[in-house]
């Protein structure tokens, strides 16, 4: 049952005045319940109550921590149509894209549930002490990873469950041992209290402290600089755009005790079509990213934004049929008319831009709230010449660019800022001639593809969702799969300690049964 109060560790909490609704874009009306935006004073409470757990919950075992997991996985299950229900009616998503969107989420909580039960992702180190070494003795050192403390994490408003509440920044967070405090995005805040509630109910079944997990409303920016200046407070997630994303990570530099902000912000996602394959599969392959640049609306930060090739007949034909099949794609509704106001501005911006070409727009009437998907086409040398070209329009709309050569094109993907991904086609055998191409492309993405589309984000282990700014904040850590659980942790060393006083992964018996670095050697041997 949606209350529209915040969940302030365990209890329901509404001593603001300033409230907010929700809003059902496929019906273009605002959605019933009316949410409470927290309090600078539940704020404060929030974090104390989360700076007290982490003093408990940080000594948890990775086995309770994973029941605890397992939990929550089990009661946003159990939340079974109204979830649902709720979701489609704050996002205008269709109810498969909410089931397939619970299901991810259920199973990236069962993926760090099973990390934590092995065991060995705290990377235990131990190098055994040499008292008769000489010149000098050494010592006996043993390092592991700790987590850091509270962590706030931001919902997305792409997202509203796997990105979110209960989305991956929390679960990796949680299964570090911090306490999380989430930032509920406005446009499904509904969505939000049902997630927060099942974490709620999943942290008292399986005895988690008071405070491991708190759900905060806010319908604008205040809350999220509250949360991200509080002194209790030692790391921010977030998934959202640039400008969105940058502010925080200064508003947290600027702290007394700086923190670290792992921000996943924009991305155009450069596609490469190599010669051979242009003029082999040009037609298929058109019609392949027409479906790609408008799926979801293009409201995925993987949508194809930015397709280069070499000029020429094959690449007319490409542009030519990409033209026809996109707009014969029925256009779908997006989030809010927030985002589709954002959509038009940014699209705006790019078509006012000296020559640029429309060659596809969609312009037969739609529903309100439904994007009209468009590609445009421009000069390599322009593309060059004007950054403009550059930014991310949120939404269907893609842009080719017809390069002079394969050096331009080179010069072209070296010149983008950072992405989160990738994609090279190429026929047979193709590839190997355009090392240079491929070395620039690793340079600027966190993941490249290999005659694909870059919608679509697996999550496993080997699963890298980030890259270079301004795709992340930091290009060493990945937002998907186990390995993103580094973010909300440090590695800590002991020297000489006593063994009795050591955490269990660092015992000589290794009680846990880990695979553990002993003397450089990995293994799961007593010392």
């Amino acid at each position: 049952m949606i209350t529209g109060k915040n969940y302030i560790g365990n209890q329901l909490s509404a001593k603001g005045n300033k409230t907010y609704n929700t809003f059902n874009p496929q019906l273009n009306l605002e959605n019933a319940p009316r949410y409470t935006e927290a309090t600078e004073e539940e704020i404060d409470e929030a974090v104390r109550l989360a700076s007290k757990a982490f003093k408990t919950y940080r000594q948890v075992s990775g086995k309770k921590k994973a029941e605890f997991l397992n939990a929550i996985a089990d009661e946003i299950l159990a939340l079974e149509l109204e979830l649902i229900e709720t979701y489609c009616s704050e996002t205008g998503l269709p109810e498969g894209r909410a089931l397939g969107e619970r299901g991810r989420t259920v199973g990236q909580l069962r993926a760090f549930a099973e990390l934590l039960q092995e065991g060995s992702w705290v990377e235990a180190s131990i190098d055994t002490a040499q008292p008769e070494r000489k010149p000098l003795p050494k010592s006996d050192i043993r390092k592991m990873l700790l987590p850091l403390g509270p962590i706030v994490v931001f919902g997305a408003s792409n997202f509203p469950l796997a990105y979110s509440t209960a989305g991956g920044d929390t679960a990796a967070a949680l299964a570090a041992g911090c306490p999380v405090l989430v930032k509920s995005h406005p446009m499904h805040a509904g969505t939000g209290e049902l997630v927060a509630s099942a974490i709620i109910k999943a942290a008292e079944k399986t005895g988690m402290p008071n405070g491991v997990f708190s759900n905060l409303n806010s319908s604008g920016i205040e809350v999220g600089t509250q949360l991200v200046s509080h002194p209790g407070v030692k790391a921010v997630g977030f998934t959202g755009s640039i400008r969105g994303g940058r502010a925080l990570y200064d508003l947290a530099a600027k702290r007394e005790e700086p923190i670290p902000v792992f921000a996943e912000m924009g991305s155009i996602n450069p596609v490469v079509i190599l010669p051979k394959a242009l003029k082999n599969r040009g037609e298929a392959l058109a019609k392949t990213y027409a479906g790609s640049i408008t799926l979801g609306t293009g409201q995925f930060c993987t949508n194809p934004g930015l397709l280069l090739g070499v000029k020429g007949e094959a690449l007319s034909h490409f542009i030519q049929v990409l033209s026809h099949e996109i707009i014969q794609i029925e256009p779908s509704c997006m989030l809010h008319p927030n985002i589709i106001g954002a959509y038009e501005a940014k699209k705006q911006k790019a078509l006012s831009q000296p020559e640029l070409t429309v060659v596809a727009d969609f312009d037969t009437e739609v529903k309100t709230n439904y994007a009209r998907q468009t590609v445009t086409t421009v000069e390599g040398l322009t593309f060059l010449n004007n950054s403009t070209l550059h930014q991310e329009v949120f939404g269907p709309y893609s842009m080719v660019v017809q390069c002079e050569h394969i050096e331009q094109l080179e010069q072209i993907i070296s010149k983008l800022e950072g992405q989160l991904t990738g994609t090279l086609i190429a026929d047979n055998e193709e590839a190997m001639h355009y090392p240079q191409v491929i070395a620039a492309l690793q340079n600027r993405v966190g993941r490249l593809i290999y005659n694909g589309v870059p919608t679509g984000v697996e999550v496993c282990p080997s699963m890298v969702h980030g890259g270079p700014y301004p795709a992340s904040t930091d290009s060493r850590f990945t937002a998907v799969g186990i390995h993103s659980i580094k973010r909300w942790v440090r590695p800590f060393s002991y020297q000489d300690w006593p063994n009795n006083l050591l955490p269990d992964a660092l015992k000589n018996e290794n009680p846990l049964k880990i695979s553990r670095l002993i003397n450089n050697k990995p293994t799961t041997d007593t010392i």
